[in-house]
């Protein structure tokens, strides 16, 4: 296969390979490009039956096209994929590789954003649609930690009773996809199993009897033979390494800053501890407080407390 550096294309074609390195699906370019292109309709229909399983007769892609310059962006919603389903239900699946410490808040906002927008003006309440949100990292958020399986559903329910949902009309769900080989094995999700499989490595054998996992695999073998979808892909990886690489170099100056006024901050604890120590041996020689406060800098108030100790 031809190899493409970032920022030209090649004239040569892909078509005749003995091999063709498929491009990475984790990429959320691929990802939208392959689960959110006007025609795959069957393929996302049967991702989504697999996680939110409910039947969905019906399902309609948001048909923005992305662009090239959405591909050196991180601004909310860019590369995400929505989706209509049985004409009632709004849909935002959002494939995530870079760990900005916030994604709770961002889906839990994808969720209400979908949430109010169906809300036409002129109508009431009633007329709200349901809106889910489905998130898969490619990373384990550090607040689930403890919780022992790749995909968790949640809802907004009473504290003390926690079976009973305030309403089904908002859910999210989060796949972490770090945990998939720890926890696929308890899984009650069979069928998406085999999707996550395929989206982890789409170079190793598929379950071919689900047939729109095998039509996936040819739509991505076709982009990965299309020269310029490679270039895209590519321009897209190159910027989540450089993200990556800005929140790796963030974290390490943040650790060394913290350092640096740590001691900072210590060394004046240990200069204040040292004067209260002076001025208490100079109080048990007797010696006048305006004196003290004069050579210690320490007010005579806070004086007059330490002498009470003694």
């Amino acid at each position: 296969a031809v190899t493409l550096s970032i920022g030209e294309k090649s004239k040569e074609s892909y078509q005749g390979d003995d091999h063709i390195e498929l491009l990475n699906l984790k990429t959320d370019y691929v990802f939208k490009r392959v689960f959110g292109h006007a025609g795959n309709e069957e393929i996302t229909k049967n991702l989504l039956n697999s996680i939110i399983k409910e039947e969905i007769t019906e399902i309609e892609l948001d048909k923005n096209p992305i662009l090239e310059k959405d591909l050196l962006d991180d601004k909310i919603g860019i590369l995400d994929i929505k989706a209509k389903l049985n004409n009632n239900t709004n849909v935002d699946i959002e494939m995530q590789v870079v760990d900005h410490k916030n994604i709770e808040k961002r889906i839990l906002f994808y969720c209400a954003k979908l949430f109010t927008s169906s809300l036409k003006s002129g109508y009431d309440y009633s007329t709200l649609e349901k809106s889910i949100s489905i998130l898969i990292t490619n990373y384990e958020l550090e607040n689930q930690k403890d919780i022992k399986k790749y995909i968790t559903k949640w809802n907004l329910r009473e504290e003390t009773y926690p079976m009973h949902i305030l309403t089904d009309t908002m859910e999210i769900y989060i796949i972490e996809l770090k945990k998939f080989k720890k926890f696929k094995d308890n899984s009650n999700y069979k069928r998406l199993n085999s999707w996550i499989k395929f989206i982890e490595s789409s170079e190793e054998e598929i379950d071919m009897s689900n047939k729109e996992i095998v039509k996936a695999k040819k739509v991505l073998e076709e982009i990965s033979q299309d020269e310029h979808e490679r270039y895209l892909a590519e321009l897209r990886e190159k910027y989540i390494l450089d993200q990556n690489n800005i929140e790796a170099t963030g974290y390490d100056k943040g650790l060394k800053q913290g350092k640096k006024e740590g001691i900072k901050k210590g060394r004046e604890e240990g200069k204040e501890e040292s004067k209260k120590e002076i001025a208490k041996e100079m109080i048990k020689e007797k010696m006048p407080l305006e004196v003290i406060s004069k050579i210690t800098k320490i007010p005579k108030e806070e004086l007059q407390e330490i002498q009470k100790e003694i």
